[in-house]
């Protein structure tokens, strides 16, 4: 059977989000760089894998598939066993709360925690655009709120959806990596149950192997 393929840098956030979920169930996979200084993102080939012209887009065979949360469950679907089952699908109330805590990530955690990263590495790093202060202030002081909550959530159990490791948990893996470079790391400390989750993840093997991928740009 021919691998899968992945077209996007291995250092996007999205494309990260489905390479995890690759190396957690133990599929074969080929990354297909996109470049985008050169626009291959709106080429044709590309636009034909997704529509939008964002990455990552995904090829399995005849199926090709786009939005990395939604490749993600596939995969895990796809490869899932008895041993690997990071949606829980077999279990009614667990899956339930893999898929809250996922949506929390994507609509709560993330919008707060991401226009950090923005501002303090992409922007100033890659862009060459200043970084907005306001912004980062502003952010943080959500961030914060959202943290406290998770502290709370995370003194009762190991993980997000329970004392079980899901998908829920590696969706919060790529931006909090990068976060981790900007210099407010620290806040974390704030939050020892957060920060003793985080180390848990980022102990992972698939997470430590992906991690070799995302080097955090630098002035």
């Amino acid at each position: 059977m021919a691998p899968v393929k992945v077209f996007g840098p291995a250092m996007s956030t999205n494309v990260a989000r489905v390479l995890v979920c690759l190396e957690e169930v133990g599929a074969e996979y080929e990354v297909v760089n996109i470049d985008f200084k050169a626009l291959e993102h709106k080429s044709p080939e590309h636009l034909a894998r997704n529509p939008f012209g964002q990455i990552p887009a995904f090829q399995d065979g005849d199926l090709l598939l786009f939005e990395s949360r939604a490749i993600s469950k596939y995969v895990l679907r796809k490869y899932k066993t008895d041993e690997v089952d990071l949606l829980r699908g077999g279990n009614l109330v667990e899956a339930a709360m893999v898929d809250v805590w996922a949506e929390v990530d994507a609509h709560t955690y993330n919008p707060v925690l991401s226009p950090v990263v923005h501002q303090c590495l992409i922007n100033p790093l890659v862009r060459g655009i200043p970084t907005d202060e306001k912004v980062v202030a502003e952010s943080l002081k959500k961030l914060k709120k959202v943290l406290e909550v998770y502290e709370v959530r995370l003194s009762k159990h190991n993980y997000l959806a329970g004392d079980f490791v899901s998908f829920a948990d590696l969706n919060h893996f790529p931006y909090t990596f990068y976060f981790m470079a900007t210099p407010h790391a620290t806040l974390f400390d704030s939050y020892p149950h957060v920060k003793a989750w985080w180390e848990r993840i980022m102990a992972r093997p698939s997470v430590k192997k992906i991690s070799v991928g995302m080097v955090p740009p630098k002035a």
